[in-house]
């Protein structure tokens, strides 16, 4: 889909393998070309972080964020809070993620140390002034239990809560991250979500090369893909693509940009 511009993606994982084959090519070319103006890369851990830092300064629409994942905690070496405040320091780097809690897999992470990294991890945040980037699956309690104490500036990324969660992330000051869900077959909740967020607080992503839209959905996912998810959100809204993915571009830089 074609035609359309400031697309900001405010949530990618371009260092990832899924990339390999043709990176470069589509960084240099096809999403510039089909309207992508802007793009948070976000690190999982300490090395996916400085890779991702290495895409930032490679291509000038690319920005980074710095983090460790509730996934990536296995393996974090004791020395992982000066080595993470070193990449906060790169040019670049606009945005402490992706960090949160991940309740899915009942062989996780124990709960209590994605609540010390998260809240660590937060810490670091406001002392360095920057947004972060939260990742909450299935631990909607602990997590907004954790913002309302802590209160940092941010998005909630990929957001899966309900209606009534998401006034509370407003009123905590937050975005609230839209992709490629509200386009899947009975995605009653995301729509609800989609319609009521304020202009000012919503942001578009993808997390790519995860969670397509349709009718790509399975398939790898890109920057391009947002207009889709613009379209649906634009619908329900009552205005136009277009207007929408302006708007988003205008908080994406409010929220990540302002201070770079």
């Amino acid at each position: 889909m074609s035609g359309y511009a400031n697309i900001f993606d405010t949530h990618a994982h371009y260092e990832d393998t899924a990339f390999d084959g043709d990176r470069e090519r589509l960084l240099t070319s096809v999403l510039p070309d089909g309207g992508v103006c802007g793009v948070i890369n976000c690190g999982s851990d300490l090395q996916t972080s400085e890779k991702s830092a290495g895409l930032a300064a490679g291509y000038p629409y690319i920005y980074t964020a710095a983090g460790i994942h509730p996934e990536c905690l296995s393996d974090v070496p004791p020395d992982w809070e000066s080595r993470l405040s070193s990449l906060l320091s790169r040019p670049k780097t606009v945005a402490v993620g992706e960090i949160g809690l991940d309740y899915h897999f009942k062989d996780g992470p124990p709960r209590g140390l994605q609540k010390e990294f998260f809240e660590k991890q937060i810490i670091l945040a406001k002392n360095r002034g920057l947004p972060i980037i939260v990742h909450d699956r299935d631990a909607h309690g602990d997590t907004m239990e954790i913002l309302r104490r802590l209160k940092p500036a941010g998005t909630i990324h990929c957001f899966s809560g309900s209606v009534e969660m998401a006034k509370e992330v407003l009123r905590l000051g937050m975005y609230i991250g839209i992709g490629g869900a509200v386009t899947f077959k009975n995605a009653k909740t995301p729509l609800e979500v989609a319609k009521m967020i304020p202009d000012d607080r919503l942001l578009f992503e993808t997390d790519c090369p995860y969670m397509a839209p349709v009718p790509f959905r399975g398939k790898r996912n890109d920057s391009t893909l947002i207009t889709y998810v613009a379209q649906k959100v634009a619908a329900l809204r009552g205005v136009t693509a277009q207007h929408i993915l302006d708007t988003a571009r205008k908080n994406a830089e409010t929220l990540y940009l302002s201070k770079s």
